[in-house]
This record gives C-alpha cells, sequence and structure tokens, in this order.
C-alpha cells in the first residue's frame, strides 16, 4: 500500500487519470505559466504567513528538499513534542502524508495541543480548500498529534497595507475544525481509491471534459488531447455561451458551431456562427459611424497598464489592487493630426500619485472624448485613484464622465472569422488593420507580460541596460494599444481620409 501526498490525493479529486499519470508518467506534465505564477504567488504567500504567525521567529522551519522525508517526519515527531510555531511539519500515516503550513502550540496551562493552520493565497475559502484541510487534518490525527482546531487562512482583500512593514490583517483566518475532522472518512476512501487507480496497469481511458480545467487547469492536458478529434469552429467560440452548455453539447457528440442549433444562440452568437462559417466579414459601417457621431474631434485614446501584488508592498494599497503603473495617450486634434504622450513609472515606488497627477495634466479640464477599449477597467483604476486621493478626486472622475468605451461599439458593428468569438482589441486589431499586429513587438506583447516586464525593471538585480529596454519594451506595448484605438476609432467612424 502506498502512501499518498495531498496534493496526490488532490489529483485524484480532480481525475483519476491525472493521478495515474502524477505516478507513472509525470514526465507528461506541462504546467503552464498561470501554475508556475500560482507556485511563486503561495511560496510568497507563505513566507509573509511564518512572519505574521509567529513575529518573534521563534519558531522551527522544516525544509522537506534539504532534510529529506524521513528525517523531516522524525524531525517533525521530535518539534510537536515542544512548545513552538513549527512550519511545513510532515505527518505520515493512515496511507497518507501531509506537510502542514503552520502548526501553533496551545499556551500552557493548557494540555498541548495544535493549532494546525493551512494557507492560501485566494481571497476566500474555496471548495478544493476543503478537500485539502480534511487530508490534512487526517494525516495529523492518525499520527497521533493533538488537534486543538483545524483552520484555512486566505488574504482579506479588503484590508489595507498601513505600510512600514506591517501586514498585521492581511490574512484572515478560517475555523474549520468540525467540518475536518468530521471528514475522516472520506479520505479512507479517496487513499483506498487512489491505490486502486494507481495500481491498474495501464492509464484510466477518461475523455476531455471539465475536470481538465477545474479547479486548476492539468498539466497533463496536452497529452490527454493530443489525439482528441480537433472541430473546425469549436463551440467555445461562441462569445458568452455557458459552461454548462459546452459539457452539454459535448455530451450529446456536439463540438462544433456547425451542428449547434440555431434556437440555442442569441443575436450575437448567431452572428459568430454565421460569419465563421460563411468566412464573411460582418461590418455595420453605417451604424458604427452613427455611434461615433456624437463625439466629434478633437479626441482623447487613453490605455492604462497595472501591476497587482498579493502581499501590498505600497502603503495605502491592498491585495490584488489593480495599480496603474503606464498609460499612453494619443490626441487626435481637430484639424486631424495625431499626437502621443506618455507616463511610465520605474522608480519602485509607488507610482499612483504620479500617474494622477500626470492623467489629470494631459487630459485637461475640456470636454473632450476620451476613448478606451473595456471602459469598466479605466473607470475602475480612475475610481479608486480619486478614492485615495481626495484632493484630484473631482479631477478625475470629471475623465471618467468622458470615457467613451470602444468596445461595445466593435462588439456590435464588426466580426471578422479570425476574431474566433473574441472581441479583444488584440483580436479585433489585425482583423481591422491587417498591417498592425502585437506579435510584431519586442519584450512585451500582452498585459501579463507588462507585469512580469515591470516586476523585472523593478528588481535590484536588473541592471541598468536591461532596465532601459523593458522601458522602450513597455511604452512600445502601450502606445500600440492606444494608437490601435486611434485606426479602430478611423474605420468604424468612417474617417479613412485622415493621415493617421
Amino acid at each position: 500500500m502506498r502512501n499518498f501526498s495531498k496534493s496526490k490525493l488532490m489529483a485524484l479529486r480532480q481525475c483519476q487519470k491525472r493521478l495515474w499519470l502524477e505516478v507513472h508518467r509525470p514526465d507528461l506534465r506541462e504546467d503552464s505559466e498561470q501554475a508556475e505564477y500560482r507556485f511563486q504567488v503561495g511560496h510568497q504567500v507563505g513566507d509573509m504567513a511564518r512572519a505574521l504567525f509567529d513575529p518573534d521567529g521563534k519558531g522551527a522551519l522544516i525544509d522537506i528538499d534539504q532534510e529529506g522525508f524521513a528525517a523531516a517526519f522524525a524531525r517533525s515527531a521530535e518539534l510537536l513534542k515542544q512548545r513552538q510555531p513549527i512550519f511545513e511539519a510532515g505527518f505520515s500515516g493512515g496511507g497518507a502524508l501531509a506537510f502542514a503550513d503552520v502548526m501553533l502550540p496551545t499556551e500552557p496551562p493548557a494540555e498541548l495541543a495544535w493549532r494546525m493552520i493551512e494557507v492560501k493565497s485566494s481571497t476566500s475559502v474555496k471548495e478544493y480548500h476543503r478537500d485539502d484541510i480534511a487530508v490534512q487534518a487526517y494525516v495529523a490525527t492518525v499520527t497521533g498529534v493533538p488537534l486543538a482546531s483545524v483552520c484555512l487562512a486566505h488574504i482579506d482583500s479588503s484590508w489595507t497595507y498601513p505600510g512600514n512593514n506591517d501586514y498585521r490583517g492581511l490574512l484572515k483566518v478560517n475555523d474549520l475544525t468540525e467540518e475536518a475532522l468530521a471528514r475522516h472518512n472520506e479520505v479512507v476512501e479517496w487513499v483506498n481509491r487512489a491505490n486502486e487507480v494507481v495500481g491498474q496497469p495501464e492509464e484510466p481511458v477518461i475523455t476531455i471534459g471539465q475536470q481538465c480545467d477545474s479547479p486548476f487547469e492539468c498539466g497533463f492536458y496536452p497529452y490527454c488531447s493530443r489525439n482528441e478529434p480537433k472541430p473546425e469552429y469549436p463551440v467555445y467560440w461562441l462569445p458568452r455561451f455557458p459552461a454548462a452548455k459546452i459539457r452539454e453539447l459535448a455530451e450529446a457528440g456536439i463540438d462544433d458551431l456547425l451542428d449547434v442549433p440555431d434556437d440555442l444562440l442569441n443575436d450575437r452568437q448567431l452572428r459568430v456562427k454565421k460569419h465563421t462559417l460563411d468566412n464573411q466579414v460582418f461590418f455595420d459601417a453605417e451604424a458604427a459611424a452613427a455611434d461615433l457621431a456624437p463625439y466629434p474631434l478633437p479626441a482623447l485614446f487613453l490605455d492604462f497598464e497595472t501591476i497587482q501584488f498579493p502581499v501590498p508592498i505600497w502603503a495605502g494599497t491592498r491585495p490584488y489592487q489593480q495599480i496603474p503603473f503606464q498609460f499612453s495617450l494619443h490626441t487626435v486634434t481637430a484639424g486631424g493630426i495625431l499626437e502621443h504622450a506618455e507616463f511610465l513609472d520605474l522608480s519602485g515606488g509607488d507610482p499612483s500619485a504620479a500617474f494622477a497627477d500626470e492623467l489629470i495634466r494631459l487630459c485637461g479640464e475640456a470636454p473632450l472624448p476620451v476613448f478606451v477599449y473595456n471602459a469598466a477597467f479605466e473607470r475602475s483604476r480612475i475610481s479608486e485613484l480619486a478614492e485615495r486621493f481626495p484632493e484630484n478626486r473631482e479631477a478625475l472622475l470629471t475623465i471618467n464622465a468622458r470615457i467613451v468605451d470602444l468596445l461595445p461599439i466593435a462588439r456590435e458593428r464588426y466580426y471578422h472569422p479570425s476574431q474566433q468569438g473574441s472581441w479583444s482589441i488584440k483580436a479585433v486589431l489585425p482583423a481591422v488593420v491587417p498591417e498592425l499586429n502585437y506579435r510584431d513587438l519586442d519584450g512585451v506583447q500582452d498585459g501579463g507580460m507588462a507585469m512580469e516586464a515591470f516586476l523585472e525593471a523593478l528588481h535590484p538585480q536588473t541592471t541598468s541596460e536591461r532596465k532601459h529596454l523593458i522601458r522602450d519594451h513597455l511604452l512600445a506595448y502601450c502606445k500600440l494599444d492606444t494608437y490601435a484605438m486611434v485606426r479602430l476609432w478611423q474605420v468604424f467612424s468612417n474617417n479613412a481620409s485622415l493621415d493617421l
């Protein structure tokens, strides 16, 4: 009988085939960049948790990579006889093994027992977290560890960092003791089932489905899907088509737009289906021009780039808050002349105040339309700046009131089959203006890459030369975002005669 790690049992909970592959063919797994990012964030939040739960630094850390399993379990057992915080304490028993993020002893004169805390980088308790702590509690209990409580700590996204390395309040602790301890029999069933699955000589036959990306994308998906028939026009190209409906259609053997009944689709979905299958462009030029007619030149075109930190580094900001550090602003004058201005702060300090000041200065007070693409994002960031800087509140909210969103116009008036059901600006731009493409950019080609580049620029080991190159890449990327809007506006407003 094997001893299964908690991660292996969680793999079983997601998909039996995933567990089998994790044990027998781990070489086939291809972790995504998103998965790698989650791991990094998890480590960062774990480090912060140790500082919060052990502010005096008197606790002990078990390092499985350095100590090895046997030594880690033995050292954990010895430490659990004493009263001090323990981090990554290891337990093995009942066919499973696990490592607890945090173990806090009860205070004397109470009999020694332990408060087990699992730390997550999410902002709420997820359903799969409950399975996670059930395994933790089971293994600790069967190995004889007296548990006073079983808790799950996650980031409190409503908390605001006051500065000066004071992170008290970052984590919200949820007591799940009763639930976790009541699920021992379930965990035993998981262990037994895991042994059955990995004991099979051949991998389980399981088709691609919802489990492939729930609760996380599976690293074995490329392997499992390699021989799956690929529809020419996948159903998931349908915009805002419910995942439940996609699964329902898949169970009925329908995975291609060609076979989706029209009566299941709304007008926009029908348009996507029709023009995709016919390989024809849809463009209601007259309606698009009418949509933009109320906004004569001069006009501004604005785009932000933002960064978010699970553990805030700047006072006055919240976990995972989108902090703008860059904007690009194109202006088309009344005479049809194109001008450009920009802002980028790579100093390492909080860019927010300077960002707000420069935004106000460059957008001015004149009632010019401010075109954006997906207004909810920019409006939210401006509203947050207005909340943080009351002295600029009126000026910032005035800019907000002038915002005009190009996305609804694109979504209602234009569709090219190459968009594959998407109206992101990166899908629409090469369709409307083929000579422009984000793939032609060096270094930064999307928002995720922009965040990574920003973090690299702020790293103390980044050379001055590299930082200058990153700056150039970020400026070029954001500039293309607003220039793309200019060109889309030009086509949609029927101003092709302007030399932009």
